[in-house]
């Protein structure tokens, strides 16, 4: 999978790629991230890339043209293009699970007081949101979702087989609670089940303790 990144601010993605399960994912092939810094683009002398909105109002809203110019040079006809933004779909683990079959991801992240509805009517093929509320950008949701997509790549874990009974993914369902050594710390116990031995036991508790998403 290619993943590529549209943003204002590139330096915000020097660290999160390069550590853990994604570092891991890139250095065995699986995924290569690329990160796209939008000014570059901008054909104005001093790369502007947002302006005051039409209408008056608060803030600055990022301009169309250099997200197109961006767009021309990391879109093939294999790309599927999202626009990172608090208007979006919420992003949920189905979704994560739908990118997964993507060969490639672009996301655009919008700033400031938002993205020229243009880019939106004309230059996406879906609008993303990661919760109810707004962020300063759309970097850190970039990070989230290229996270969450990746680790469900098959060989990314090392253990594919791993996914499969975690939290979301069931429809509204949350993992079961997990317990490790000492079976006795502080006098706070590990249910006695899961130190019985007994797999049909411990499969119908861990059943039983699957909870609902509220």
């Amino acid at each position: 999978m290619q993943i590529s990144i549209l943003t204002l601010f590139p330096q915000m993605f020097s660290g999160p790629f390069s550590e853990s399960i994604v570092k891991r994912a890139q250095e065995k092939d699986i995924v290569s991230i690329e990160i796209v810094n939008i000014r570059d683009f901008s054909e104005n002398k001093h790369h502007t890339t947002d302006l005051p909105p039409y209408g008056g109002g608060p803030g600055m809203v990022m301009t169309v043209q250099p997200i197109e110019k961006a767009l021309e040079k990391v879109k093939t006809a294999n790309s599927k293009v999202i626009l990172l933004s608090a208007k979006g779909k919420s992003f949920t683990q189905e979704k994560a699970q739908e990118y997964t079959k993507t060969e490639h991801l672009i996301f655009i992240c919008g700033h400031y007081e938002g993205v020229d509805e243009r880019v939106a009517e004309h230059l996406i093929d879906e609008e993303i949101r990661i919760g109810n509320y707004v962020l300063t950008g759309g970097e850190l949701p970039a990070m989230v979702i290229a996270d969450s997509v990746v680790r469900l790549l098959p060989g990314a874990l090392g253990d594919d087989t791993s996914t499969h009974e975690e939290s979301h993914s069931e429809a509204g369902v949350l993992e079961y609670p997990q317990y490790t050594r000492p079976a006795d710390y502080n006098g706070w116990k590990v249910p006695d089940v899961l130190l019985s031995g007994n797999h049909a036991e411990i499969e119908k508790w861990r059943s039983e303790q699957k909870k609902q998403d509220s």
